[in-house]
């Protein structure tokens, strides 16, 4: 029987908002609003959006909010149920069915045979993926499957018994269920559309670059050390790099990244020299670097004159 505890999870929208803020997470009324049903409803979450906007964060937040451990799998193309459910310890395996034939060779000692068990499909042989630990897990985790578009839809498929009634099937060993309901996080950053039947099992909530005001509170919360005024200029420069047609535009990370390398540089202003010298930290791309230098670095007032 699957069970719940419920002991630290908070009660409300607004309480679970004010928890987020307090582990350092600066969560949207929409964020706090599905993450709290997901929690009550027992249900996973698809949380698409482009990349560097906070989605794999919510999943550490919420973790430490709900006082759970966190057990993620990182998708990429090709991932098999190998690695992300379980596989067999092959080489201990190897090694048992070795020992057994020595034994057996030796004259067959019926104590020594008995220390040598016959059976290499047990739990003891069985190496346990991301997938599996959290559906076996004593204790409710948080599980993140973290970029699940870079998979295939096979993929998508296996993991449909797992999301509609948390438990998988090993033919040697039987059905695992689930003793504790796990909190379900998959994260999209939306290059490529995932089928209908893995969506209809999902609340869905989608992540955007923040409004301006949210995000200088994040850069704030982070860089608190830099200035409001200085804080905002960055903040604002970095909305108008995102508007510009890029291979990849900055996100929330490199926004503070930048007030933080700012800050190391004691910066004190967003000049058109500290602009160029510290671009790379938010634009990561060639054609992106020239574009954003001539869009926005030559709008920017240029350096103080230094005294002869």
């Amino acid at each position: 029987m699957m069970r719940r505890i419920v002991s630290t999870v908070p009660r409300t929208v607004d309480d679970l908002a004010a928890a987020l803020r307090g582990v350092g997470y600066l969560p949207g009324q929409r964020t706090a609003l599905v993450s709290h049903l997901a929690i009550s409803l027992d249900k996973p979450v698809l949380v698409e959006g482009p990349a560097g906007v906070g989605k794999t964060e919510l999943a550490k937040a919420l973790a430490k909010v709900l006082d759970r451990d966190l057990v993620r799998l990182q998708c990429y193309e090709g991932l098999d149920e190998a690695k992300a459910l379980y596989e067999w310890n092959y080489r201990k395996q190897l090694l048992r069915i070795q020992a057994r034939s020595t034994v057996a060779d030796a004259g067959g000692d019926p104590d020594a045979l008995e220390a040598v068990q016959d059976d290499v499909f047990g739990e003891e042989f069985l190496l346990q993926r991301p997938l599996m630990r959290a559906i076996a897990s004593e204790r409710p985790v948080v599980l993140l499957i973290d970029e699940i578009d870079k998979t295939d839809q096979e993929f998508e498929a296996m993991l449909l018994e797992l999301l509609s009634d948390f438990q998988i099937t090993i033919p040697e060993l039987g059905r695992v269920e689930a003793t504790s309901q796990p909190v379900v996080l998959l994260t999209s950053n939306n290059s490529r559309e995932l089928t209908e039947a893995l969506k209809r099992r999902c609340l869905y909530l989608w992540l955007d670059y923040p409004e301006l005001e949210h995000e200088l509170a994040i850069v704030r919360q982070h860089v608190p050390e830099l200035s409001a005024t200085f804080t905002r200029k960055l903040v604002e420069v970095v909305a108008e790099i995102r508007g510009l047609d890029l291979k990849k535009p900055p996100s929330i990370a490199e926004s503070v990244d930048w007030a933080r390398a700012l800050l190391l540089l004691g910066a004190d202003d967003l000049d058109q020299d500290v602009f160029r010298d510290t671009l790379s930290v938010i634009v990561k791309h060639r054609t992106d670097l020239d574009l954003v230098a001539e869009r926005v670095g030559l709008r920017l007032p240029q350096a103080s004159a230094s005294a002869d």
